[in-house]
């Protein structure tokens, strides 16, 4: 019987529009069908490199998030007090006058008066840039409380990262685990790879404290709890170094394994690598070829184990040598003295010596993991089994950036993927460095089967864009506010060692904190910490609520005045195409149009969409016209605002000489802004439209992306596409295209000199060193190799008086605060529930239906539960960003997500129990969200539904009656 002919791509409107989606980070291709001038239908495009035609529900729901009631109507003016809700409906001109007003006036006393912070906008590269030109320091992006540990963690050490910067070779994989990793990022390709995955028989392992979506289709989950992911990481790489299970060959040719670490206890140069007079890194080399593939082709795991290093040192012969030369036989363990009498080890002896110790063995970590010892051990051998025993060969010549050829691709099946689970600790940074370590002991980092890089990954280690700290003569900084920390000279402190951002990022108290520390804003620009701030200047930052620790002081510090009347925070502009809780503090508000009505540029300089064979960029474009969607209804798309205000107030590169406006608005600004000679937002069709990667502008741009599906592709040519970090083919493809300033090998870092530098500033070396009080604190979390910790608010509150962990996911079907309010999406969920493990319950005395309190050091909350066995027993969870606040979002009073659902953030404070810091990671200033530590007692059920509940901000929806779309279609 044969299947039936379907033409599933048959329109169902007058017109089809290609673009990109914007319901999730995901960023498919969409078609989106119109009839008379209204979305009829969306689906996914399957021409697109991302999702191939797959679209979920909640891309399939856009259409109900465009036409969502709570839309913003037009610009307003606050006349009510901050949390009233009360505003006058104002046109665009009066509200650009006010904004340029209170921005000029800022400027004009100090840029650093303006804290301008962006969530979940994917247009950083303007952003960042415009901050440049307004000349403030005080810049963020979301990922501060989002995901800085994965990418700081990553970036420090392979020069990439997991999240989005990053795959699993979906192809050749046989062995994945998934650490940490919820159903919201990310999710269609990641569906796509695991079905893959599942057709071929790989083995799927799930690291994380709740079973849902990934880990339900998982071969094997494995219930760890919360924050100890990184010693399960050391324990797997305590048996495989035992065991001498490790790609000694892969860790000569790419990583820093043999580099010269100086040994001089109480030295300036103690932990630094040891280097020539050129300055160029050492290495001892033996001077003759050992047995195994070290003399070889890299095609073999190297016989040579790593024994517990001992008594190889100089008297067996050898010299130094450059780390990064040819045809040399370089040590990797042993004790060695330098011809000037220094004295140095191989950075593998130091990894050697550190994981061998018994305090990482099974045994020793099964319990703070929640895994049995065998457990661990069994997963140690079935990764080796994959990785070594069955490697993954491609029949590829190549060449390496040595001038070396390779007959062939040899690969480690073994893959890893990470998410936020690992990353919201106050240990995360630590723990994704292990994560790291354990890939490069595997030789499975770039490699067929392994992890992959995406273009335009790798950078160099640390990439080299420092954070902008001085202001040229124009008033603009001389960097961007965002970068890259490469030791203690480039943090931005005063002269006392103090903070000089209002987010204390780049401070000796968070160093590493490369997209800034959106959850201190709200506190600090309260306290003037270091400094007061004229103008909040947020843009999709719900910080009243759903992106608020302490929601109940920040939504006070918010609306505090000073003794003579004045709000404690002057100023707040606020942009969203949406009536969030944050609306309701706005002074000002500025409404942005939805994702069908604007153009973006889903930028290779932003957060690319390329997979690991081919760079990709992409846009959104107008396929609606906003001033025809509703009557009365006047919007515009918040990256053309911002750019219009940037060329009222003059900034220098937002107008020309003559002071008219460079930039007509944000299409505009796409196609003609160049970051560097010939490197723009878009990669596609430069110049004439035949150059790519690099050229000229070409104002014709956007029609070549609208007519080729919203999207531009490039591949990496074939012998470049695995070992990415020192394939000769693959860098200069990469330098050509403008990703990388040259094609020199970027070598993995298993040891962090830049974490040394701080370490040697805090034991008081170098000329920028830490106040007293911050030194202790350096020198323990800047250890140049990854190690575990307790998670603050465990160490402080307590395991006794707070026994459980408590975390959130975000569902599959839903995004952030935006996607909950989704009309078609809440059909699915309106509520959420404290779920527990049976066994748990019942220790509580709970069953199904019953309400508890939930109790952290710093507050109550009182909700219903549900019992479920898909969750670690230590552990209780609720699905995130369902609770609203009543009168939000234009939900009706009585809508479950304001009676029922709730946020665990009423629990989460923004400082530690000692409040002597913020719940925080030290080294990058990551929101701790899952360090979260409750009680869980049996509680009667509320008269009002969920704990605590806030006055009821506006009256109520839009509109009277149901919400219905589309019935007119079925009517014709």
């Amino acid at each position: 019987m044969t299947e039936p002919a379907l033409d599933l791509q048959r329109p169902v409107g007058d017109q089809v529009r290609r673009t990109t989606c914007y319901m999730c980070a995901c960023r498919c291709g969409i078609n989106v069908h119109l009839r008379d001038g209204q979305v009829r239908y969306i689906e996914g495009n399957p021409e697109h490199p991302v999702n191939r035609g797959v679209l979920c529900a909640k891309g399939s729901a856009g259409i109900m998030q465009h036409y969502s009631p709570a839309r913003l109507r037009k610009p307003m003016k606050r006349v009510g007090e901050r949390g009233e809700n009360r505003f006058q409906e104002i046109s665009w001109d009066e509200a650009l006058e006010i904004a340029t007003a209170w921005l000029r006036e800022a400027r004009e006393k100090d840029p650093d008066r303006l804290a301008f912070f962006t969530g979940r906008d994917q247009s950083q590269a303007l952003t960042g840039w415009w901050a440049q030109q307004y000349g403030t320091v005080n810049y963020a992006a979301h990922g501060g409380f989002c995901s800085v540990n994965m990418a700081a963690g990553g970036l420090y050490t392979l020069g990439g990262s997991f999240w989005e910067f990053g795959e699993p070779d979906w192809e050749h994989t046989k062995y994945l685990m998934l650490w940490g990793v919820a159903e919201d990022h990310d999710s269609n390709p990641i569906k796509l790879g695991l079905g893959r995955l599942k057709a071929r028989g790989a083995k799927i392992v799930a690291v994380n404290p709740v079973r849902t979506g990934y880990g339900a289709v998982a071969d094997e989950w494995l219930g760890i709890r919360p924050g100890s992911d990184g010693l399960l990481a050391f324990a797997l790489i305590h048996e495989l170094l035992k065991a001498d299970r490790v790609d000694l060959d892969y860790l000569v040719r790419y990583t820093n394994a043999h580099w010269l670490v100086l040994d001089n206890p109480g030295g300036a140069d103690d932990g630094l690598f040891a280097r020539d007079g050129q300055g160029r890194v050492l290495c001892w080399d033996r001077g003759s070829p050992p047995p195994g593939p070290l003399s070889g082709e890299g095609e073999g795991e190297n016989d040579q184990g790593p024994s517990p290093p001992a008594g190889n040192g100089p008297g067996r012969g050898g010299a130094p040598a450059p780390a990064e030369a040819t045809g040399i036989h370089p040590a990797i363990v042993g004790d060695y003295t330098l011809p000037d009498g220094r004295r140095a080890r191989p950075v593998f002896h130091l990894v050697a010596e550190r994981y061998l110790d018994p305090q990482y063995a099974p045994e020793a970590v099964a319990g703070r993991c929640g895994l049995p010892a065998a457990t661990i051990r069994r997963l140690a051998r079935e990764i080796a089994a994959a990785a070594f025993d069955d490697p993954v060969v491609i029949e590829q010549p190549w060449t390496d950036a040595h001038g070396v050829e390779h007959p062939r691709m040899l690969g480690r099946p073994v893959a890893f993927h990470a998410m936020r689970g690992i990353s919201a600790h106050s240990n995360g940074f630590h723990t994704c460095r292990a994560l790291h370590l354990l890939q490069l002991l595997l030789g499975a980092v770039d490699t067929p089967g392994s992890f992959r890089f995406q273009p335009p990954y790798p950078r160099p280690i640390p990439p080299a864009n420092r954070p902008g700290k001085t202001r040229k003569p124009d008033g603009t900084l001389g960097a961007a506010p965002l970068g890259f920390i490469h030791g203690p000279e480039d943090l931005l402190v005063d002269e006392q060692g103090q903070p000089r951002r209002i987010d204390h990022a780049y401070s000796w108290r968070y160093p590493l904190a490369v997209h800034g520390m959106m959850h201190t804003l709200i506190r600090n620009a309260w306290a003037a910490d270091p400094a007061p701030v004229d103008v909040l200047f947020l843009f999709m930052a719900n910080m009243a609520w759903n992106s608020a620790m302490n929601t109940r002081e920040t939504i006070a510090w918010l609306t505090d005045r000073r003794e003579d009347g004045n709000y404690r925070i002057p100023r707040i502009i606020y942009s969203d195409a949406y009536a969030s809780e944050m609306v309701a503090y706005a002074d000002l508000v500025l409404p942005d149009t939805t994702y069908l009505e604007r153009f973006d540029a889903i930028s290779l300089l932003d957060r690319p969409i390329s997979d690991a064979d081919a760079a990709a960029d992409a846009i959104r474009w107008p396929v609606l016209d906003p001033a025809a969607q509703a009557e009365g209804r006047d919007v515009r798309g918040f990256q053309s605002v911002l750019i219009e205000l940037g060329a009222r107030l003059g900034l220098p590169g937002l107008v020309r000489e003559d002071g008219s406006p460079r930039y007509r608005d944000y299409a505009d600004y796409i196609v003609h802004h160049e970051r560097a000679p010939g490197v723009g937002l878009l990669a596609g069709w430069r110049g004439d439209g035949s150059a790519h990667g690099k050229g000229a502008p070409n104002p014709r741009q956007l029609e070549h992306y609208q007519r080729h599906g919203g999207f531009w592709q490039a591949p990496v040519p074939a012998r470049g596409r695995y070992f990415k970090m020192a394939n000769a083919d693959y860098l200069r493809w990469a330098r050509d295209m403008g990703f990388i300033g040259d094609d020199a090998p970027i070598v993995l870092q298993l040891y962090s000199e830049t974490l040394q530098k701080f370490r040697l500033a805090a034991r008081g070396h170098g000329p920028v060193r830490p106040p007293a009080a911050e030194r202790a604190r350096v020198e323990r979390y800047f250890d140049p190799l990854p190690f575990w910790y307790e998670p603050f608010e465990g160490e402080q509150a307590g395991h006794v008086r707070y026994p459980l962990s408590a975390i959130t996911q975000r569902p599959p079907f839903m995004y952030h605060a935006w996607g909950s309010q989704n009309a078609w999406l809440r059909q699915i969920m309106t509520r959420n529930l404290l779920f527990l493990h049976p066994d748990t319950a019942a220790r509580l005395g709970l069953a199904d239906g019953d309400w508890a309190h939930v109790d952290s050091h710093h507050g109550r909350i009182t909700v219903p539960v549900k019992l479920a066995g898909n969750v670690q027993p230590d552990t209780v969870w609720t699905w995130n960003a369902i609770g609203k606040r009543r009168g939000a979002w234009k939900l009706a009073p009585e809508a479950p997500e304001g009676r029922q659902g709730f946020l665990l953030n009423h629990l989460i404070s923004d400082r530690l129990p000692d409040a002597a810091a913020a719940n925080a990671d030290p080294v990058t200033g990551q929101a701790a969200w899952f360090d979260l530590r409750v009680a869980v007692s049996r509680a009667e059920a509320p008269a009002d539904g969920a704990q605590p509940q806030f006055p009821a901000l506006g009256d109520g929806p839009a509109e009277a009656g149901p919400l219905r779309y589309g019935a007119r279609f079925r009517s014709r």
